[in-house]
């Protein structure tokens, strides 16, 4: 035994130290949503007539060329001289950027988006109007008939150069002549005498013809269209490998066009599919929110424990510490982005992680009562082995959905599953290692044996001498309990049914804006003043005095700051807090992908289940599962509620807590079942009253981080809260009220 404790010993410390050294070392990367910026996310597109995506060189848009496209981004990133920024691809064919600080996106969503590719055209004559603009040359998509910077149209010759010809590109001012602002171009290799044989081509002409110029092509544009001067002798050219492309240009402009040309063409075209703006105020608040409500929270749960479990209770806090502190840590080694969903789910997280300790806890509490255990050592120790089973099937099923979400899920859902992932490991450890050294250390000493009250296993508890008592038959009629969950699901599913669920825009696609109003607007005549400007179809919500949230379909950038425009005339001053903008083929990906891996996630669990206990607990936990998400829902609906991305998380985490509490009590209900005759019935009571005051104590511990979540957590935590508050309750009730009495109703007709 000592020699088992003690190479347990040496694990705790050795993951506590190396959590503590990543902790210190190794930053949390914080998503947009918490520390302000812009990200926007890129998704490469068809553009060959047979709908393959090939780039100027012919390159399938697979992940090579998304590689590709990423290292020409992060060159474009760097001249925009943001700092810290994040490029990343995303599976076969998308690219997130993220640049924190930029709070104005439409300059950086143009840049990035920009193909930039850059070409120099013979001109052969000055076009008609009749001209098809949309000729092209053959083998090339390049229009062979362009207007030039005042407007004219010309015809243009094959391209002689290109933009990989080209060495450098500089933004400069000219000040001697006044001409202001252009670009100076320095050609390499062999565009050096490319651009001699061009230019000494276009001289052979006479001065003023049309096919003296020119034209420089950046993206299907002709940016400058400049004549060859008079001293260039015809066929011997411009030597030296420069030029200047000239055209009016801002100070801006000209260092916009440098960088594109340095950052060179993207191997493939990209189009936006996302786009979200979040104000570093918003993420601030957010940040000294969840932080109070974690320590208020943790507090608040750690006190109750404490209270419930005496000297146990005060282990399981400094347990619950050391889980905070190794979390933490995976997420950083990781480099996992922490947003504020995460955020919030972590705070919950440190609720909820006590349940290993309590189901620990009440099972030797058990054994103490029973006489069987004489110590609080042996009772310990035979608590940690009875709770051993249903700690780990409750845990596996947890990563189960949360390797499926990350596999087969995207955007939130994915991040989510990293989240739930680390939460569960982190919790096992700290429940099964750090606990157990900590109490079995404990329990070793004089005074626990002389003081079992004091320990915390001599007490059963409230809850468990009320039950012990009144020995309630709760399953006497499940049917009476089935049918009170099948009128719950009626009234959900009639919300969801006549109110309609009111998607986010990460699922429907479309522009949310969020502004701090000067003072409160009437969301009614904020409604109707966006549908006089052109929004008739503009969701408005407030939140507070100081809040309006905008929601519509597609926005441009310019419709965009109509809309600000409006609600500013309205509130008499705004500033944008949040913008998010999402392409419908994104947000019908994101729908799609939750469905499915929800669906995976579940039928997973079921199959696990079935093979640790049988299909019948199997049936009915996965049913329970169902019955919380859609009361759940149609909670929301009822609420009128917006279901996005922080609503999934909440129903994502109300499932992992639903299944954690029915296989505890079926892994009672297994246990209990080797008396072939009592009744089954029976043996599900029994299995329910003896799990009850872990539930209660689980659930308890989880309410008081919610709370704290829900009154401090301010209008951004405040429906994520709810979520879980109403499924914490939902959940707890369907394991004790809708899984078992399912089971019994389904045994007795099998």
């Amino acid at each position: 035994m000592n020699r088992s404790l003690h190479l347990r010993g040496l694990i705790a410390l050795a993951a506590i130290a190396v959590s503590l050294y990543v902790a210190l070392t190794v930053p949390v990367h914080l998503g947009l949503d918490l520390r302000g910026g812009t990200q926007i996310v890129l998704q490469t597109r068809p553009t060959a007539a047979d709908g393959d995506t090939v780039g100027a060189d012919g390159a399938d848009a697979d992940t090579d060329a998304v590689e590709r496209t990423v290292e020409v981004l992060r060159d474009r990133i760097d001249a925009l001289g943001v700092a810290e920024p994040g490029i990343v691809g995303s599976g076969s064919n998308r690219i997130i950027v993220e640049l924190p600080g930029v709070q104005d996106p439409a300059k950086a969503a143009e840049v990035l988006g920009r193909t930039a590719q850059l070409t120099f055209h013979p001109v052969a004559d000055i076009a008609s109007d009749t001209d098809d603009v949309s000729e092209t040359l053959p083998g090339r998509a390049r229009p062979l008939v362009l207007p030039d910077e005042s407007g004219e149209l010309l015809r243009l010759e094959a391209a002689a150069l290109t933009g990989k010809d080209v060495r450098k590109a500089a933004a400069r001012f000219d000040q001697q002549s006044g001409a202001g602002w252009h670009v100076t171009v320095d050609f390499e290799g062999s565009g050096k005498d490319g651009w001699a044989r061009l230019t000494g081509a276009a001289a052979c002409h006479p001065a003023g013809h049309p096919s003296r110029r020119v034209a420089i092509v950046l993206d299907d544009r002709i940016v400058s269209s400049p004549q060859v001067d008079p001293s260039v002798a015809c066929r011997s050219g411009i030597a030296g490998g420069s030029t200047q492309i000239t055209g009016s240009f801002d100070d801006g402009e000209a260092r916009e066009l440098a960088l594109l040309i340095n950052g060179g063409a993207l191997p493939v075209p990209v189009e936006i599919v996302e786009q979200r703006t979040v104000g570093p105020t918003l993420g601030a608040a957010a940040i000294t929110a969840s932080a109070w409500a974690a320590v208020i929270g943790t507090a608040l749960t750690s006190l109750f424990i404490i209270v419930v479990y005496r000297f146990l209770g005060l282990l399981a806090t400094v347990s619950l510490a050391c889980y905070g502190l190794v979390s933490y840590a995976a997420l950083a080694a990781l480099g996992a982005t922490l947003t504020l969903p995460g955020l919030a789910g972590f705070v919950l997280a440190i609720g909820m992680a006590v349940d290993a300790n309590v189901l620990v806890f009440e099972r030797a509490r058990e054994e103490y009562a029973s006489r069987l255990r004489t110590t609080p050592r042996s009772s310990l120790t035979a608590g940690f082995r009875g709770a051993l089973s249903a700690i780990a099937d409750s845990n596996i099923t947890t990563l189960i959905a949360a390797g499926l979400l990350f596999f087969l899920a995207s955007g939130p859902v994915r991040g989510f599953g990293v989240t739930l992932g680390i939460g569960v490991l982190a919790s096992m450890l700290s429940a099964l290692v750090v606990t157990r050294v900590l109490a079995e250390y404990a329990a070793a000493r004089s005074w626990a044996r002389r003081r079992p009250g004091l320990f915390g296993v001599a007490h059963t508890g409230a809850v468990r001498d009320r039950l012990s008592r009144r020995n309630p038959q709760l399953m006497r009629h499940p049917r009476r309990w089935l049918a009170a969950s099948a009128v719950a699901l009626v009234l959900a599913a009639s919300g969801i049914a006549l109110r309609g669920l009111d998607l986010g825009v990460e699922f429907t696609g479309g522009r949310l804006v969020e502004y701090t109003t000067a003072t409160a607007v009437d969301p009614d005549r904020a409604r109707s003043s966006l549908a006089d400007a052109g929004f008739p179809d503009a969701v408005v919500q407030t939140s507070g005095d100081d809040r309006l949230t905008v929601r519509t379909g597609p926005l441009t950038d310019d419709q965009k700051a109509g809309a600000t425009e409006v609600v500013r005339g309205l509130a008499g001053g705004a500033e944008v807090l949040r913008d998010e903008s999402i392409g419908p083929s994104l947000g019908k990906e994101l729908r799609q992908g939750a469905l499915i891996a929800l669906a995976v996630a579940l039928g997973a669990q079921l199959v696990y289940l079935a093979a640790r206990f049988r299909w019948l607990f199997a049936g009915a936990s996965v049913a329970a599962l169902a019955h919380d998400v859609v009361i759940l829902t149609g909670v929301f609906a009822w609420l009128g509620k917006p279901v996005d991305g922080v609503f999934l998380a909440a129903l994502l985490t109300v499932i992992g807590y639903s299944v954690n509490d029915s296989v505890v009590v079926f892994d009672r209900v297994r246990e209990l079942g080797h008396h072939r005759r009592t009744p089954f019935a029976e043996v599900t009571n029994r299995a329910l009253l003896q799990t009850l005051p872990r539930t209660v104590n689980t659930g308890m511990g989880a309410a008081f981080v919610l709370t704290a979540l829900a009154v401090l957590g301010g209008d951004t935590l405040t429906d994520f809260a709810l979520a879980l508050l109403i499924g914490l309750a939902v959940g707890t009730y369907s394991s004790m009220f809708t899984a078992a009495p399912l089971a019994v109703a389904l045994h007795q007709r099998g």
